[in-house]
């Protein structure tokens, strides 16, 4: 989730724990369908490069690191040195030696990746709606990618959709809370409605536009994810002082009343870009 200040210190809201990173875990298997056609679309092949941003532990970075093979290279870069660390030894755990980790600000990819060559790919999820300059972040990819590379990107617009039904005021109240809380700091959980343009501000080409509008209803591996985010990320909202405690204990009584069959949640609307950086 979003940093904090200092670079060598940055550490992310809901912590890089064994909890957080179960949680992760958990968030890389619901969404990994979306994130492997996305990349089947920029034409992922073994033998290629590529460039994860904002990588966290690396669960979509070993699936790319397996997709290009020993032939090809992944670099995943994240602010965490804790889940850069995580990934360095995961890799070295199941022997993917193609998988490389480093400690950095994505909004400074030129520095970051000084010495690397281009990459085929370039991937972002849930990474542009949390920093302060979404543009950098777009422009370093985009230095990066060799001509005729793509940028595949996976991120939020419309975030306060997410509702429950039957509605509850309480919902609706934390999910504001949370879009304030990203906002205050300089993220952006409508961030993909600006997308577009910055792709072509910075000479990339989009090639693909698209929507994942999913459910969770309860008894279902969905709505685990979204118990596990909320569980963790009211206590934060009271500590920012965007909800009270009577807030979030009337939100999660609300919540756990969630149980019939015919209740469910609308999860946040997210978009799937795919650029390519133009052969000329």
């Amino acid at each position: 989730m979003k940093p904090t200040a200092n670079v060598d210190e940055r550490e992310y809201v809901l912590g890089t724990g064994a909890d957080e990173l179960e949680r992760l875990g958990l968030q890389h298997r619901l969404w990994s369908d979306a994130a492997h056609q996305a990349w089947k679309s920029a034409r992922v092949q073994p033998g290629q490069r590529a460039l994860d941003i904002g990588c966290g532990p690396g669960y979509a970075a070993f699936d790319l690191a397996q997709l290009v093979q020993s032939a090809g290279r992944v670099v995943g870069v994240d602010e965490s040195r804790a889940f850069v660390e995580h990934l360095r030894a995961q890799a070295a755990a199941r022997g993917l030696t193609q998988l490389a980790g480093r400690v950095g600000d994505v909004q400074k990819l030129r520095e970051v990746l000084a010495g690397e060559a281009p990459f085929e790919l370039a991937y972002a999820r849930w990474v542009l709606c949390f920093v302060p300059d979404p543009g950098a972040v777009i422009a370093g990819a985009a230095a990066a990618l060799a001509p005729g590379g793509r940028l595949v990107i996976h991120d939020y617009f419309n975030y306060e959709c997410m509702t429950a039904a039957p509605r509850r005021e309480s919902f609706t109240r934390v999910v504001a809370a949370t879009a304030r809380s990203w906002r205050k700091p300089g993220g952006d959980p409508d961030v993909m409605g600006r997308v577009p343009s910055l792709l072509a501000a910075h000479g990339l080409e989009l090639e693909r536009l698209e929507v994942h509008q999913r459910i969770a209803r309860p008894g279902e591996s969905m709505w685990q994810w979204v118990a596990s985010w909320w569980r963790t990320f009211t206590p934060k909202l009271v500590k920012l002082g965007e909800i009270s405690p009577a807030e979030e204990r009337r939100f999660h009584e609300d919540f756990d009343g969630l149980r019939a069959d015919t209740d469910f949640v609308v999860l946040p609307t997210v978009f799937e870009v795919v650029a390519r950086k133009p052969l000329r």
